[in-house]
């Protein structure tokens, strides 16, 4: 004898079930996606600003600042870290100690703000920063104690040219730039 099954499924709803929850999961991926702003996702928005009073600049090294509580590279730019070595024409000296010290002479006593640029890839913040009407990035490639990146800046290069003509800074003692700096 042969049973008739009457709640038996068809073959053609299940296809359409599994396709329309397919289209559901797309489109609520792309509405995530596109649809958020990237503030809350974890991204530095593009136009954001960060400013700290004297008080609050600490110099880390010749390219890093801590604004307060947040770090953050100069952005353009490549200073030897602390203890590098390097000549300046008579004597050998700690040119990252030295890349510091211009750029703690140029933010003391002056409140730091900075237009930011996304961040490095230890999660700093990268930023075109002023102290006292005074461009940190391009005065220190103007005085020879950091190395442009004229892909990044391309008005750095210029300035980087001139400070290795006039033997400012690392350029004193015919520094060679090691090729990790410019990465």
């Amino acid at each position: 004898m042969y049973r008739r099954r009457i709640f038996s499924p068809s073959p053609t709803r299940r296809t359409f079930r599994s396709l329309a929850w397919t289209v559901g999961v797309i489109g609520g991926l792309l509405f995530l996606a596109v649809g958020l702003p990237s503030e809350l996702i974890g991204s530095t928005p593009r136009n954001q600003s960060w400013s700290a009073a004297s008080a609050e600049v600490l110099v880390v090294d010749g390219e890093t600042l801590m604004l307060g509580d947040r770090p953050l590279r100069l952005y353009g730019l490549g200073a030897p870290g602390r203890g590098d070595q390097c000549n300046d024409g008579q004597r050998q000296l700690d040119c990252g100690n030295a890349a510091a010290q211009a750029l703690a002479h140029l933010v003391a006593e002056r409140g730091v703000e900075c237009r930011l640029h996304g961040h490095d890839r230890h999660g700093r913040a990268l930023g075109v920063c002023r102290a006292g009407g005074v461009e940190l990035n391009a005065s220190m490639v103007a005085a020879g104690w950091a190395l442009a990146d004229a892909t990044a800046v391309p008005g750095l290069g210029p300035i980087e040219a001139a400070a290795r003509q006039n033997g400012r800074g690392l350029w004193a003692g015919g520094f060679t730039p090691p090729e990790s700096w410019r990465r």
